[in-house]
């Protein structure tokens, strides 16, 4: 049977009423999104692993927070954070008063994590741990010890076989955080490296043959085809790629193998430096069981903000130094003592 035009038209115009509806709900959500906060952020490799971890889980939990993070070195990062390319940049050296007063927008600085500078190697055939102490594996990076069975190598170890073999030293080839805490530690230890040594900073000169990558991610992956190589790298680079790593001898004498435990060790006595002293206590920690190459990370951040950008910053962040760190421990970094990420919420109040 037939209906009247009228009312076909009727139930067409209804018909098609009801479907425009369900497309316009069904594009709602990819409006909110498209309508959402993009954030973005540059800096460290060295803490680039566990901020893809809180972006992936942050985002599930704030779908209108978008956040877009780029690993190209904290010497990089604290470029684009001073030129303003950066809603945030990312650092494991702090920025120095000097710079921080030449942002004009202003420079808020939070703790983000911690995490352990190893020496990995790769000595195939080596059976057992191997021991460096801190005027040795200063020396190693000078350049002064060139051979790994160097006889202070063989004092250090003299239950290892160690080869006949020449030690090939990798360096960093982009400004680091990772480089500049790597520094800082052997100029705290060796007068040698402190008097004659490359210095200290976000970029050196390594001796005479050594190798460079870009990035710790290039670092691990140079020494895991480089036999005879030894590198720095955070931890869990170097875990991530089954390198062996070496006991390194702590301010007590003790030999001391980068686990949760002797980290957090090495933090215990930082937590009542304050924001200005964390860098300071973390050259060379106190304590029998504390590791001694431990370095606080940081995100770099604007005292000014348009309103709704500073609200999902705020909000990045202060997600990060609460739910955020207890990712911590399962890609190796170490979770932040609550002390010092309570300093990281109080340096948020600044934002504008």
């Amino acid at each position: 049977m037939l209906l009247p035009l009228r009312q076909l038209t009727m139930k067409t115009a209804a018909a098609l009423a009801g479907a425009l509806w369900f497309l316009a709900a069904a594009a709602a959500p990819e409006r909110a999104l498209a309508a959402g906060l993009e954030l973005r952020g540059a800096g460290s490799t060295f803490a680039a692993p566990l901020y893809e971890k809180w972006i992936d889980a942050f985002q599930q939990a704030h779908p209108s927070i978008a956040v877009r993070y780029e690993a190209v070195g904290s010497g990089e990062g604290v470029v684009r954070f001073s030129a303003d390319a950066v809603d945030f940049g990312a650092s494991d050296a702090p920025l120095t008063a000097s710079a921080a007063v030449k942002i004009g927008r202003g420079a808020v600085q939070a703790p983000s994590t911690a995490g352990m500078i190893v020496l990995a190697y790769n000595l195939p055939g080596l059976t057992g741990e191997l021991k460096l102490p801190q005027d040795v594996y200063a020396d190693i990076f000078m350049g002064r010890i060139s051979t790994w069975d160097d006889p202070r190598l063989r004092a250090a170890n003299p239950g290892l076989a160690l080869p006949s073999k020449n030690i090939a030293v990798i360096g960093r080839q982009d400004s680091s955080g990772t480089t500049f805490a790597f520094t800082s530690h052997l100029a705290a230890v060796s007068k040698s490296w402190a008097d004659d040594g490359p210095g200290v900073g976000k970029l050196v000169a390594w001796p005479k043959g050594a190798m460079i990558a870009r990035g710790n991610e290039g670092v691990a992956a140079r020494i895991k085809i480089s036999e005879g190589a030894i590198g720095y790298v955070e931890f869990g680079f170097a875990r991530r790629l089954g390198l062996p790593v070496a006991l390194l001898q702590n301010k007590a004498g003790a030999f001391i193998a980068p686990t949760q435990e002797s980290g957090i060790a090495a933090l215990a006595a930082s937590a009542d430096q304050g924001l200005e002293g964390l860098s300071a206590s973390m050259m060379n920690p106190a304590g029998l069981k504390a590791y001694p190459i431990v370095t606080y990370s940081w995100l770099l951040l604007y005292e000014k903000y348009p309103a709704e950008r500073a609200q999902a910053v705020r909000s990045f962040v202060d997600w990060g130094l609460t739910v955020g760190q207890t990712f911590a421990a399962d890609l190796g970094y170490l979770a932040l003592p609550q002390a010092v990420a309570d300093l990281g919420k109080s340096a948020l109040s600044r934002i504008k």
